[in-house]
C-alpha cells in the first residue's frame, strides 16, 4: 500500500523516504492534494505489475485487438479500389 505524502513533506524528509523505499515502501507525491509522482523502489520486477483480473482483460482485450470487428461493410480489395 502507497503512503501519500505532500511535495513539501518529500522534499523536507527525502533521506527517510529513501530508506523506507529501500525496505519496499511505495509513496505517492502530492501537489495541492493532487498526485504527481510515485515512489518505487528500482531494484526487481521494474515493470507494471497487473492484478490476475487485469491480466485476464488484458488478454481478451488483445484477443479481441487481433481477430478485429466486423462493421458490416463490404469488403473492398485493392483492385476494387481502382475500378471505376
Amino acid at each position: 500500500m502507497s503512503e501519500t505524502v505532500s511535495a513539501r513533506y518529500a522534499n523536507q524528509n527525502f533521506a527517510r523516504i529513501l530508506r523506507a523505499v529501500e525496505s519496499g515502501a511505495e509513496f505517492v507525491v502530492t501537489r495541492n492534494g493532487t498526485p504527481v509522482a510515485q515512489i518505487t523502489s528500482a531494484s526487481g520486477d521494474a515493470s507494471r505489475r497487473l492484478t490476475v483480473a487485469q491480466e485476464e482483460i488484458l488478454a481478451r482485450t488483445m484477443r479481441r485487438l487481433r481477430e478485429g470487428w466486423s462493421l458490416g461493410g463490404k469488403r473492398v480489395g485493392r483492385d476494387g479500389l481502382h475500378d471505376r
